[in-house]
């Protein structure tokens, strides 16, 4: 009976068994699994790359007068914007919010000092080239022919070298001056002169028949009349004048207390040195353009002594920039890039390509209308002196923060000849010789 029992419950455990298998499948629930506490350090896990940043290079087009009448000025401009160019590419370029990394390469053709061939030269720039922006050539009447070209291609153009005010009234709306305008370029030798001698009272103007040295002194002469001054002769010679005896001859009849004018390097220092070589006893103040603030005037010797002139930029006028290198960085780096001592005209040439730079940055791209809106509002100072443009329509793009200083040659302790800034009182470092000999 037992062994019968046995038998039937071992049966019974068999068919349970075999109807389990049959029935619906199941998935067991997993014991918990005793695990660690949560670290209080982050688990580490891979950041996603950066995309790679987009390079893109800029093409800055201009002309050069390598050859020509304006072959010093404009070589010390090309100079100095060349030296731009060098350390933002060295220092890795300009980084857009959007990753893209600008670095600039120049395209430039030599004009020869003409207009024709500026002409010619930046509509190539501008069309065949493909220039992203373009600098201007040095002097006013080359800039007013490039002016033209950069505003029928829509090509931003920062214009250096170029003071006439009138390049300004055209209308143009992608055209900016770094320069101080002409009309306020010896407007400040006047009152120089007003302030070293109430009894003067004579001025002869001796000036070169071109668009910027014209501007200049008959923006002068209405300042200097207004001020109580009698103009005693009002002269121009042509450009390539080489003897000025027989003006010098009318400078002498009129009898001035001062002579104001000149033109650019060439035959500024030649006027000048004739004139010294007359002696006429009755000048006690001369001041001339573009020549005296070269650093290579001084080879005239003594005739360099006492004469004034209005520069743009001076190593001794200390500004204190918020955009681009100190003015003792700068003319460190350049004397290390060119063995020389820069000149104004080497500073506008590094501040064109800052103006540009600080544009780009400001409009985080290279769109020509944020462009724009950056140019407009810009109000900056750099080494070379602030920096604001003219927005009104009459006057788009004309320079409204930048002033002029005044230098004079002096002979310094050891007899060597040096320039000292004699004007504005408030940043000179010598007093006005006057009378000038």
């Amino acid at each position: 009976m037992k062994r019968t029992f046995i038998a039937l419950f071992s049966l019974l455990i068999l068919a349970s068994l075999v109807l389990t298998a049959c029935g619906p499948k199941t998935t067991p629930t997993p014991e918990p699994v005793a695990t660690e506490a949560p670290s209080e350090e982050p688990v580490a896990t891979e950041a996603p790359a950066e995309p790679a940043a987009v390079e893109k290079t800029v093409v800055v087009g201009f002309t050069a007068s390598l050859t020509g009448k304006y072959e010093v000025s404009s070589t010390r401009q090309t100079n100095g914007l060349k030296l731009w160019m060098d350390q933002v590419n060295a220092a890795g370029g300009v980084k857009l919010a959007d990753g893209t990394v600008i670095t600039f390469e120049s395209k430039f053709y030599d004009d020869e000092s003409s207009t024709d061939r500026v002409q010619e030269l930046y509509t190539k720039l501008a069309t065949e080239d493909n220039a992203d922006f373009l600098i201007s050539p040095y002097s006013s009447g080359l800039t007013a022919a490039a002016a033209v070209i950069a505003e029928q291609y829509g090509k931003v153009m920062i214009t250096t070298g170029a003071a006439s005010d009138s390049v300004y009234k055209q209308g143009y709306t992608l055209v900016y001056q770094a320069y101080t305008p002409s009309s306020r370029y010896l407007t400040g030798a006047v009152d120089a002169l007003a302030n070293a001698d109430p009894d003067a009272k004579k001025i002869a103007i001796v000036y070169e028949n071109a668009k910027f040295s014209t501007g200049v002194v008959e923006a002068m002469k209405a300042y200097a009349e207004s001020k109580g001054y009698e103009i005693v002769l009002f002269e121009g010679y042509d450009k390539d004048t080489t003897d000025f005896n027989p003006i010098i001859n009318k400078v002498a009849n009129a009898q001035p207390d001062a002579v104001m004018g000149g033109g650019h390097f060439q035959d500024g220092s030649a006027f000048a040195k004739q004139l010294y070589e007359k002696n006429i006893e009755s000048i006690k103040f001369v001041a001339l353009l573009v020549a005296p603030p070269e650093p290579t005037f001084a080879e005239l010797g003594d005739a360099a002594v006492g004469v004034v002139g209005p520069s743009q930029w001076e190593p001794l006028a200390a500004y204190t920039p918020d955009f681009g290198p100190t003015s003792v960085e700068f003319e460190d780096a350049y004397k290390a890039a060119y063995g020389e001592e820069p000149s104004y005209h080497s500073a506008g040439g590094y501040v064109a390509g800052l103006i540009l730079q600080k544009a780009i940055e400001t409009a985080g791209s290279l769109d020509t209308d944020a462009l724009i809106a950056a140019l407009d509002a810009m109000d900056m100072t750099t080494f070379y002196g602030d920096i604001q443009f003219d927005t009104s329509e009459e006057l788009h793009g004309l320079q409204i923060g930048h002033s002029m200083v005044y230098i004079q040659w002096q002979k310094d302790a050891d007899g060597n000849l040096v320039k000292q800034v004699i004007w504005p009182l408030g940043g000179a470092t010598a007093e006005l010789i006057y009378p000038i000999r």
